[in-house]
């Protein structure tokens, strides 16, 4: 019998299914970014001929984690936000981000990268600041899945350095989607940073030139009750019946954050397909998302961490606290212990956050023709080993620094927790002359 080449083959392991169940004593095999196939061990000698093989035997081998929304622009924020009082966004965050260059960008996407690939986070959609094209680079070398975008506001009353008109902003996404849409792993997103900070025309402009180039729109939506208030003095509509009323919003539209939302709302989600992604962290200090009633609609739900700024960049910490965030509002009241289950809240970060990529059946299952976009869990440690239920102990107990190996594409990025296309020395040691200067 003649043997198939394979250029990785992750031999003798454990792995996640695409039914959220884990299955023991396979083999993997890797060839030209994709996984070719998954086999019982036994028999993986007699079927692959490997490039390279990796001993999987304390190895658990699941898709990577998607974080949903991300700021880069914020990460030299890290503990700045917390107990600070409101609002937040204007008094910290904008003017920060006000005064950024292309080298405080530079080291914000060298440092955003290696925490996201050392929490195995391989794929993330940024919510776009300013000076993207230093972080595409950054993120380019890392060879992490990403979509960028650039902070898109006309408000007159932003800081000089920072306003634009809402031509202007537009023309700013469409020269980072010529450059970069396409290269590496990368994607550019058009975006509305903030609806309050965006005229009518700008978000119509935005939309327009998403759909023309068959890209994805994001905005932060329902944050925050001074938002829903705006439109309802000004419109006399809530955020996203402002926008369905303009004739905006479809497929393409990812709803960021989406707490505070109407019965309506959702039912707009719905109709027009719109994707919602929560960041549980930050979101605590705001309000708590009716996920339940989102997926009860099969509207497709994500997580993120909302960046650096806001808790850091582990999605093993956000599903912890989402899920005992669901339980407290909304499982408690209905006395459902397993309104937000462990297999739910899994598919969120990795179903979800694959339609957040626009990916939806290339990523987020480890399956015969998927992207491989994997990472490894080491499972022999004494909080991890032995369990009852492996799913279940990946959602309670796993943490950030328990990824072990990841690849995008097939692509070793990182190999028992050295980053192999990052310099993780250089890029800290410039962070500590930042923070020293």
């Amino acid at each position: 019998m003649q043997k198939t080449f394979c250029d990785i083959l992750l031999h003798n392991t454990a792995y996640l299914d695409e039914t959220m169940s884990v299955a023991k004593g396979k083999s993997i095999a890797v060839l030209d970014g994709k996984i070719l196939g998954i086999t019982d061990a036994v028999s993986a000698g007699s079927q692959y001929e490997p490039a390279e093989i990796v001993d999987g035997k304390h190895l658990l081998w699941m898709p990577g984690l998607t974080d949903g929304h991300m700021h880069t622009g914020q990460q030299l924020l890290r503990g700045k936000i917390l107990d600070a009082l409101p609002m937040i966004w204007t008094r910290i965050m904008l003017p920060f981000e006000s005064t950024l260059t292309p080298e405080m960008m530079e080291l914000s996407a060298g440092l955003a990268a290696l925490e996201m690939i050392k929490s195995g986070t391989t794929s993330f959609v940024d919510a776009g600041s300013y000076h993207m094209e230093q972080a595409a680079k950054v993120y380019l070398e890392s060879g992490l899945r990403g979509a960028l975008s650039h902070s898109t506001m006309d408000d007159p009353k932003l800081p000089d350095t920072i306003r634009q008109t809402a031509e202007e902003a537009v023309a700013s996404t469409d020269r980072l989607y010529e450059e970069w849409n396409g290269r590496g792993c990368l994607k550019i997103y058009y975006s509305l940073r903030s609806l309050i900070s965006c005229t009518p025309k700008l978000i119509t402009e935005a939309f327009s030139h998403a759909k023309d180039r068959g890209a994805f729109i994001q905005a932060h939506m329902n944050e925050y009750p001074n938002e829903i208030n705006y439109h309802l003095e000004r419109y006399q509509k809530r955020p996203m019946e402002y926008l369905d009323s303009l004739g905006v919003l479809g497929s393409n539209f990812v709803s960021a954050h989406s707490l505070l939302m109407s019965e309506n709302e959702m039912d707009l989600m719905k109709k027009h397909h719109i994707k919602a992604v929560h960041c549980p962290f930050s979101n605590c200090g705001k309000a708590a998302p009716n996920t339940p009633a989102l997926l009860t609609r099969s509207i497709s739900v994500g997580l993120g961490t909302d960046g650096t700024a806001h808790g850091g960049m582990s999605l093993w910490n956000e599903m912890k606290i989402f899920r005992s965030v669901m339980n407290v509002t909304r499982g408690t009241a209905g006395a459902d212990p397993v309104i937000m289950p462990a297999e739910t809240i899994l598919s969120m970060v990795l179903n979800g956050g694959a339609a957040l990529m626009g990916e939806e059946k290339c990523l987020g299952a480890v399956k015969e023709g998927y992207k491989a976009d994997l990472i490894s869990i080491n499972i022999d440690q004494p909080h991890l080993f032995p369990t009852n239920n492996m799913t279940h102990t990946l959602v309670e107990s796993v943490n950030a620094g328990d990824t072990a190996d990841m690849m995008v594409n097939g692509k070793w990025i990182m190999r028992e927790r050295r980053v192999l296309t990052l310099d993780e020395e250089k890029i800290m040691n410039s962070a500590r002359r930042y923070f020293e200067s």
